[in-house]
């Protein structure tokens, strides 16, 4: 069944890709962005003292690679709860495979759990209604949300649930890139995880109403964003490049994290 208790969690730490690394939210004081992972790790470290925390996420990883590269590490640390959010960037791949995806994350969960972690599972928000081109890959990701149910059910994780959910649909929680988070979309992606882990309340799925920009500058934002982003991240497949390579984890080790204030 998924998880639903609420735990005096001690140390957490944070896997995945740039969603997780906290694209494209505000600059902290190590001059990283700042995500809602780092923000909910603010909020559970006020429930308990002696409370740790790392992010071990990179932009540009695939699953596969946050279960060789992040998972160990995280086993190494023997954290209480374990966030583990990736798979858009595979099935934005022209080579994308469900089944090994979902093994992968079946093996990681399965590792993390037998740990004695608790882990914090996503089944990400449907495409489709924000973007035809990005909808295209709605198929994909509706059957791998299918799968993460699947999995947190099997192993008592927790599990945030953006399919079919509105609160998503307006541009001011989304970067120009229209992948990325804004700043306003960490906050609400903060709730979400909150929620799903019993500290928070239900309020983020009621969606404020939406004013449609007017078309030209809907058109125009089109223009810019396949100039500006499409483009350039077509380039990167055909070289072969990740927004990843060379960067490292903003938070490598399980380190105290004293609330503010």
């Amino acid at each position: 069944m998924i998880a639903r208790q609420v735990r005096p969690w001690r140390s957490f730490v944070a896997l995945g890709d740039s969603f997780t690394e906290g694209l494209v939210d505000d600059i902290g004081p190590d001059d990283r962005y700042v995500g809602w992972a780092d923000r909910v790790a603010v909020v559970l470290a006020q429930r308990v003292p002696d409370f740790s925390y790392a992010n071990l996420a990179i932009r540009g990883r695939l699953t596969q690679q946050v279960i060789d590269e992040q998972v160990p590490l995280a086993l190494t640390m023997r954290p209480d709860l374990v966030s583990f959010a990736a798979g858009v960037n595979d099935a934005l791949r022209r080579n994308y495979n469900l089944h090994r995806t979902a093994t992968a994350v079946e093996n990681g969960v399965r590792a993390l759990r037998f740990g004695g972690s608790d882990v914090l599972l996503y089944a990400f928000g449907d495409p489709g209604r924000r973007s035809m081109l990005v909808g295209r890959i709605r198929g994909r990701l509706r059957d791998y949300n299918s799968a993460m149910r699947a999995i947190a059910q099997q192993y008592d994780c927790y599990l945030v649930n953006f399919w079919g959910v509105a609160a998503f649909d307006q541009d001011e929680f989304w970067d120009a890139d229209r992948l990325h988070l804004s700043p306003a979309g960490h906050q609400l992606a903060t709730q979400c995880a909150l929620q799903a882990l019993g500290v928070g309340d239900a309020s983020w799925r009621t969606p404020a109403p939406i004013s449609p920009p007017p078309p030209f500058k809907r058109a125009t934002g089109h223009a810019q964003w396949f100039q500006g982003h499409l483009t350039p991240w077509v380039a990167r497949r055909l070289r072969g490049e990740s927004s990843g390579d060379g960067i490292v984890a903003k938070r490598p080790n399980l380190v105290r994290l004293d609330p503010p204030g």
